[in-house]
């Protein structure tokens, strides 16, 4: 009989240890790893091969609700591992739901920083609600990659 019961709390303590991590929300250092991922695969097998992976779900560049994705220096989505119907547009005049042209913003700051964050407000497809939302971002070439994470209140 105890032999059961350590069992039971065994299952128990790893459901619960599983579905903390499946629930627990991405940080700023994620988001930073992941852009940084991205850079390091770019500098090894170039462009074309980073955009095919991404637009592929490798799973390297997809991480539940944090992904990887590709913007050209002129706003256009190159690669989009969750959202393929976004891959090939410009949708930089398309205001957050509070009216910010985040997307203007992520452009100019790979122009004149090179990287850094943006803040905005986004719908979040798990909720389905909108919410705060924070993207990294750095330029390489005429590439910008970015990863964003939602904040938790």
């Amino acid at each position: 009989m105890k032999h059961v019961q350590l069992i039971l709390v065994s299952i128990a303590l790893i459901l619960t240890a599983a579905f903390s991590s499946a629930i627990a929300a991405d940080t700023p250092a994620d988001a930073i790893a992941m852009v940084d991922k991205g850079l390091s695969y770019l500098q090894k097998n170039g462009k074309d091969a980073l955009i095919k992976e991404i637009n592929n779900k490798n799973p390297d560049f997809i991480q539940g609700e944090l992904y990887l994705y590709i913007r050209g220096i002129d706003g256009t989505i190159l690669a989009h591992p969750v959202n393929p119907k976004l891959i090939g547009k410009n949708m930089t005049i398309l205001p957050d739901a509070n009216g910010k042209l985040f997307r203007k913003e992520i452009i100019e700051l790979a122009k004149t920083k090179g990287k850094g964050w943006v803040d905005y407000r986004y719908n979040n497809p798990v909720t389905k609600n909108v919410e705060d939302k924070s993207t990294y971002l750095v330029r390489n070439g005429d590439l910008i990659l970015e990863a964003g994470i939602y904040k938790v209140k």
